[in-house]
């Protein structure tokens, strides 16, 4: 084509080179990179782009397993070599020649029986263990369809399930209690670490359960708006200074198909946390904790009478103590078990004696242990994620029993969490880090040796993506260092003035901003900073992984303290040459939705747009067990509640504050929201509102990716 150009007259070879650039300017505009959107990162967007991961991993034995969709395979921990265990296949012949139906993929199987070709299918309606050697079912276990909380025992092959509000073992039902009394699901709205309701002896004789009776709780109607005519639906919601919940904890023995209760005397406002049984399934140990939620006790019952064996010890604090842990027993010694608590100001483990003494303190200093993976019973360690590296982090310990000498494992850098094989020997170790989306190793523990599994690409390579930055300011007491993140956009301009908008949470057990990957940056804040504005999130004082004494500065003041922390990260931002002061938004959910609306209503000449979600208002409107703990009652810190109800505050509104909040939100109920809204029309201000039918108390699904457009475009037109 060039030759003919030189042959021609100008005229046409102006028309040829036109016609080239036309062919290559769209090849350049190709390569451009991408901007991605919401539906690329929000959690149900119709492209959500997430890291490569791989499902269901577990061990069977110190075997790791794999399972996919077609295949299982069995995963030699020394070099990773992969062996295929079953197929779908094969294992649908034996399903459907028992009219069991169909597998569809393998995430919903287990491998509970180390050394046997065994694996546990769970079904909607039944167990079913299948000899993958022998290709042949080796027993069935029905469940109902609408039986929930399922929890199977694999060493008796008992399984409990809950239908309504009742307690079923197999096909017989353990209790029968009238509405108002729930049995066999968590109690205490799933605080101090309770995440179910049924606990299996290590035999599986026995099964402790609980007993909650809600029956004096006043109801809180929710309304169902899917129906032709709207219904109520009423839930138990105890709020900080009212009459709260009852619990019993009771021992079912299937073998004689009767129930006892523990002795524990009048439950009225106390709190039974932390079950956990005896190695010899003779005693039932538990923490109880009073309602003021400063005085917890190690108490063993007896598990065939249910009296009090033994109060073993008791922990006080002036302001709160909050177990999450049961006691966990020494693998090789019934006698000694390791008790974790706060007492010295971060999260330690304690070695104690079943007399209740004090052994030693098996780790110290000012980091905490985040999560007890288990034990290698051989070499008598225990091995720990914690965040001794650093407070933005999780890693990987082992920690000597007798000499509370600590190993680290693994890789130094990210946030890690991990899965022990039984023995202990191994280590299914998975982290991210700034850079790292998401890697899986296989650790042996005790050589330190690691084989890689995977290491995920960049979900957003080729994207146009900003920069993420980190750093450190003072808390307002001007001492205490705080973390934060700076999200920058791609074509940063050093030169230009951007807006900003603070994403705050603020609260207990949460913390934004990590060592993880993107420094824990979320989606819409990509988003954000891609569409010209500063993304910024400081972790203020009391926030999470900081220790005690940084997290309880908020107590009796919830709000006060982390927003004129928050107004230092203002300020750091003002202090920026290519931050617009003038232009300062804020968002959060829950606990961040109380912030954003406190800051905006105590700070209106900082605070100039702000979106709440699902917001606390009134600190009374809130739950007993997490309000009380954090708040006292409304009746013996009524300064506080004061201070707190940013209904007092709705006449300062003076910047442009939206609130989103969930119709059928369970947690922090919409009775927040609008008793707010009648403040502020009695104030003569004039926020926002947005209502999301049929989602509780945060928005998911498709639906999430509505709600953060939605917040967007509000900064968009105020921002």
């Amino acid at each position: 084509m060039i030759k003919q150009i030189m042959k021609t007259n100008s005229k046409q070879k102006n028309a040829l080179l036109v016609m080239l650039l036309s062919l290559l300017i769209p090849n350049v505009m190709a390569q451009e990179p991408k901007t991605p959107t919401l539906e690329d990162l929000i959690p149900g967007g119709a492209t959500y782009r997430s890291a490569e991961n791989l499902f269901g991993l577990q061990w069977w034995g110190d075997e790791c397993i794999k399972p996919e969709i077609e295949v299982v395979f069995m995963i030699n921990p020394k070099n990773g070599k992969e062996t295929p265990l079953t197929t779908r296949n094969i294992v649908n012949k034996a399903l459907e020649a028992g009219n069991h139906g169909k597998l569809q993929h393998f995430h919903n199987v287990s491998f509970p029986w180390p050394k046997k070709s065994l694996m546990l299918i769970s079904l909607p309606d039944k167990y079913i263990v299948y000899d993958f050697d022998y290709r042949e079912i080796i027993s069935t276990r029905p469940v109902p369809k609408e039986g929930v909380n399922r929890d199977y025992q694999p060493e008796t092959g008992h399984v409990a399930y809950t239908i309504g509000n009742n307690l079923y073992v197999d096909d017989k039902a353990v209790t029968n209690e009238p509405q108002g009394i729930v049995c066999g699901q968590a109690v205490h709205r799933r605080e101090f670490g309770i995440k179910k309701g049924t606990f299996w002896s290590p035999s599986g004789n026995l099964l402790a359960f609980y007993r909650m009776d809600e029956s004096m709780v006043a109801q809180y109607p929710l309304v169902d708006i899917t129906a032709p005519i709207a219904e109520v639906n009423n839930i138990r919601y105890p709020m900080a200074g009212m009459t709260s919940h009852q619990v019993k904890v009771g021992i079912y023995n299937p073998a004689t198909g009767k129930s006892i209760y523990l002795n524990a005397g009048d439950p009225t406002d106390r709190y039974f946390t932390n079950i956990s049984w005896a190695p010899d399934e003779k005693s039932l140990y538990l923490i109880e904790l009073n309602r003021d939620q400063n005085h917890a006790k190690l108490c063993q019952y007896n598990a065939e009478t249910g009296d009090l064996m033994a109060t073993l010890f008791e922990e006080e604090n002036d302001k709160y103590v909050e177990p999450q842990e049961p006691i966990i027993f020494l693998p090789w010694d019934s006698s000694k078990f390791i008790y974790q608590s706060q007492k010295d100001g971060f999260s330690h483990l304690y070695l104690y004696d079943t007399s209740g003494k004090q052994l030693r303190q098996l780790t110290e200093g000012e980091w905490l242990v985040k999560e007890v993976l288990g034990f290698d019973a051989k070499k008598k360690e225990i091995i720990i994620a914690s965040t001794e590296f650093s407070p933005l982090q999780s890693n990987l310990f082992r920690v000597d029993i007798k000499t509370g000498a600590r190993t680290p494992l693994g890789s130094g850098e990210g946030v890690h969490s991990g899965k022990l094989s039984p023995s202990g020997r191994y280590l299914i170790d998975q982290y991210s880090s700034p850079s790292v989306p998401r890697s899986i190793n296989i650790l042996d523990v005790q050589s330190g040796k690691s084989v890689n599994l995977l290491t995920a690409a960049d979900p957003f390579a080729g994207y146009k993506m900003p920069s993420i930055e980190t750093g450190t300011i003072k808390a307002a007491d001007g001492k205490t260092d705080l973390y934060y993140r700076l999200v920058k956009p791609a074509d940063f301009d050093p030169n230009k003035k951007y807006p900003a908008i603070i994403y705050v949470y603020g609260g207990p057990h949460a913390q934004m901003v990590t060592n993880g990957w993107q420094n824990g940056a979320r989606g819409w804040d990509i988003y954000m900073a891609n569409k010209g504005y500063i993304l910024f999130t400081v972790d203020g004082r009391g926030s999470d992984n900081r220790g005690l004494d940084f997290e309880n500065v908020t107590f009796r003041q919830l709000g006060i303290e982390e927003g004129r922390d928050q107004v230092k990260g203002a300020e750091f931002l003002k202090s920026l040459p290519y931050v617009d002061g003038n232009r300062i938004g804020v968002h959060g959910w829950s606990f961040g939705g109380h912030m954003t609306t406190a800051l905006l209503l105590r700070y209106p000449e900082i605070f100039k747009v702000g979106v709440a979600g699902g917001p606390v208002i009134d600190w009374g409107y809130y739950e007993v067990m997490y309000g009380e703990r954090y708040m006292d009652t409304p009746q013996s810190n009524p300064k506080g509640y004061k201070e707190c109800n940013l209904k007092n505050l709705a006449g300062n509104l003076k910047g442009h504050l939206m609130i989103i909040h969930d119709d059928h939100d369970d947690t922090c109920v919409p009775q927040h929201t609008l008793s707010f809204m009648k403040a502020c029309i009695d104030a003569r201000t004039y926020p926002d509102l947005f209502i999301y039918p049929c989602h509780k108390h945060n928005v998911s699904g498709r639906d999430r990716v509505h709600l953060h457009e939605k917040i967007t475009r509000y900064f968009e037109d105020y921002l």
